[in-house]
């Protein structure tokens, strides 16, 4: 087992095994869920390397799968988290099951659409969290009410709303449709509400936001509610040599099957069921013989064939077979059979 300053924390090779998050690692170690090297520990204050044999539930830990970073166009009316204690619908109960167990790099609000990063490496999400990575978030912002560049261009220097202070913004007015602008909205912070709060100190209430782009990477023609996976070459080209080497991400690793297993109908398991059970059976009981079958192997004498009876009981009469003997000629005399009664009129 790794000493105190060695290796890495059991919670975190456990979320980058791909199982669960760091802190539901945490609550299965203080369950006792979990062994290493064959011995049930109880505390997460324990460093593991490579050489230590990891179990979860008696099983062990599945080799560590490569750092994968996907595109997500999320739609509205979603939560980024994966429980609501409202019961809302979440981004992970949205997304397609083929996928591993996946983590959001920042969060969009319930009513906010477009790109999201989706990562399941945790260490890398907490990096390109950071406010030192300082990543802009580019937006394009719908809302109701006018303004003016002027007034736009103020918020270079930030804004303070209601106690709390906003970064630098860069916003630019597209156009003014009707009752609405149009906006594009870059900031580096991405504190909750920071879109929202800053254009309603202004005096415009936002009524749809569409997060465009993420650092280097860009919503593009990405469908509503489709995620899409970045190529491991472009992965790296784009996060550089620093995030890469500060979030520790292993891009040598495994690609690992997250299939789920196919479904199975009831009738085809009952199906299945029946075929078990007569299986059983046959291995249970020896081949009976048949009951016709003769003991001393004679030959089985055959079966005489039934005649069939008409109404009355009697055997059925069979009928007249066709005569090959010429019609009798139409001009020709017909003379009365010799059993026919003579008429007596």
């Amino acid at each position: 087992m790794a000493s105190e300053h060695q290796g890495e924390r059991i919670a975190k090779v456990i979320a980058r095994a791909g199982l669960a998050s760091r802190r539901e690692a945490e609550h299965w170690i203080e369950a006792g869920r979990v062994s290493v090297n064959g011995a049930v520990i109880s505390s997460p204050a324990l460093n593991v390397t490579a050489a230590d044999r990891i179990s979860i539930d008696g099983t062990p830990l599945r080799a560590r799968e490569r750092t994968r970073l996907f595109l997500y166009n999320k739609p509205r009316r979603l939560m980024t988290t994966h429980s609501d204690p409202e019961g809302r619908p979440t981004i992970f109960g949205a997304l397609p099951k083929h996928l591993p167990r996946l983590i959001s790099v920042g969060r969009l609000d319930y009513n906010t659409e477009g790109l999201l990063l989706l990562t399941n490496d945790g260490a890398l999400a907490r990096v390109l969290e950071l406010p030192k990575t300082a990543w802009e978030r580019r937006y394009r912002v719908r809302a109701l009410g006018r303004i003016t560049q002027d007034a736009l261009d103020k918020l270079r220097g930030g804004v303070t709303v209601d106690g709390v202070h906003y970064g630098p913004v860069e916003a630019t007015l597209d156009r003014q449709q009707g009752a609405n602008a149009w906006l594009t909205f870059t900031i580096k912070e991405g504190k909750n509400r920071e879109v929202r709060n800053v254009l309603l100190h202004l005096g415009l209430q936002v009524n749809r936001l569409i997060r465009v782009g993420f650092g280097p990477f860009e919503l593009g023609a990405l469908d509503d509610g489709a995620v899409e996976e970045v190529p491991t070459a472009t992965v790296i080209e784009k996060l550089g040599a620093e995030i890469v080497k500060e979030s520790g991400a292993d891009f040598a690793g495994p690609v690992l099957d997250h299939a789920p297993p196919p479904r199975v109908s009831r009738r085809a398991q009952a199906r299945a069921g029946e075929r078990g059970r007569s299986q059983k059976a046959s291995d249970r009981e020896p081949a009976r013989p048949a009951p016709h079958a003769a003991k001393d192997d004679r030959q089985k004498r055959p079966t005489p064939k039934k005649h069939r009876r008409d109404r009355t009981g009697g055997p059925r009469p069979s009928r007249p077979k066709p005569s090959n003997k010429p019609l009798p000629d139409d001009t020709a005399e017909i003379k009365p059979s010799p059993n026919k009664p003579k008429d007596r009129r």
